[in-house]
């Protein structure tokens, strides 16, 4: 693994990491909701799903650290309204 394939493999696991953080904040501190942990680990899924399908390439146009970090904080963001509806 070079220096550069571990600088964006940290930039997405920190996205989810805490975004997980976050939507554990917001349920269970601010609004007071008991989510389990499958729920709240979600961003967690899409870091895992991130290492899995990164096996060597070709990757398309969207497929940048960069984007599963927006899909991991996207993630979060979902998980959250859904918890409260």
């Amino acid at each position: 693994m070079d220096l550069e394939s571990a600088r964006e493999d940290t930039i997405v696991a920190v996205a989810a990491a805490v975004t997980a953080v976050a939507i554990t904040v917001v349920t269970e501190l601010v609004l007071e909701l008991d989510t389990p942990l499958v729920v709240r680990a979600v961003p967690l899924f899409v870091y895992l799903l991130y290492r899995l399908t990164r096996n060597g390439g070709p990757y398309g146009s969207f497929d940048t650290p960069s984007t599963w970090a927006v899909v991991s904080v996207v993630s979060g963001v979902v998980t959250v309204v859904v918890a409260v509806a």
